[in-house]
């Protein structure tokens, strides 16, 4: 595992940027696993940049999201899918069939995560996964519990998730308490893990998490046991 600490949240954009693009430029049809939320959003300028001023080409590649809110639409500016592509794919040559995310408004949940975690079986695996990290230590969607969850599967957000989240709404009552989420196993299958952690306020859960006790109450803590992680953090 690689800790690498930066002075401020530009550079830890970039050098995450950084190493997206490599990916990207060593193996041009990766299955890229993306991840939203505000961290997230300066890397995705970052490679659109590099997409518009180097011709970093996107032409190839899949990707595959973490999770999405249940009861919001690819319309609703606060979906997932929404978010991907306002910030990402709508700049970069992606082919937006090639761009996965789970369906928020499907009526058969049990069905959509069968149909997730066989997505991402017949594309053989994630090469390269972001995530974040929450307060909680929630990776993903995938809430601090009595066991780590292997597969895709529906979630009750947590009250810290729905309050951390609520900034993105007008008010409280707005914010999803559901989701559907990828499980840790996906997670841990992918060949590399890439977490960024932005702010002062996640030191604390960075260090239970990767120096701490490898639990399912610090979701993120199970990441100890992979053999390519790169946390690059800004606090």
């Amino acid at each position: 595992m690689k800790i690498i600490r930066v002075a401020d949240y530009e550079t830890l954009s970039s050098k995450t940027a950084d190493l997206i693009a490599a990916q990207v430029l060593v193996k041009p049809n990766c299955i890229l696993g993306l991840a939203t939320g505000s961290t997230p959003i300066g890397t995705y300028e970052k490679l659109i940049e590099w997409h518009e001023k180097k011709g970093l080409d996107f032409s190839e590649v899949t990707s595959i999201n973490l999770d999405e809110y249940v009861g919001l639409d690819s319309n609703d500016k606060n979906s997932y899918r929404f978010f991907m592509n306002y910030h990402l794919f709508e700049h970069i040559n992606i082919v937006r069939s090639n761009t996965y995310v789970p369906n928020g408004m499907t009526k058969d949940w049990e069905k959509e995560c069968e149909t997730y975690d066989h997505r991402i079986l017949q594309l053989g695996g994630i090469d390269l996964q972001l995530l974040g990290i929450g307060n909680n230590g929630h990776i993903g969607f995938n809430e601090p519990g009595e066991t780590f969850v292997k597969n895709t599967h529906l979630v009750e957000l947590g009250e810290s998730t729905i309050q951390a989240n609520s900034r993105f709404f007008e008010t409280l009552e707005e914010v999803p308490k559901q989701a559907i989420t990828m499980g840790i196993g996906a997670i841990m299958q992918a060949k590399k893990v890439l977490l960024i952690a932005n702010g002062k306020e996640k030191e604390e859960i960075v260090e239970k998490a990767f120096h701490g006790p490898i639990t399912p109450q610090v979701p993120a803590s199970i990441l100890q046991l992979h053999p390519d992680v790169t946390v690059i953090c800004s606090f």
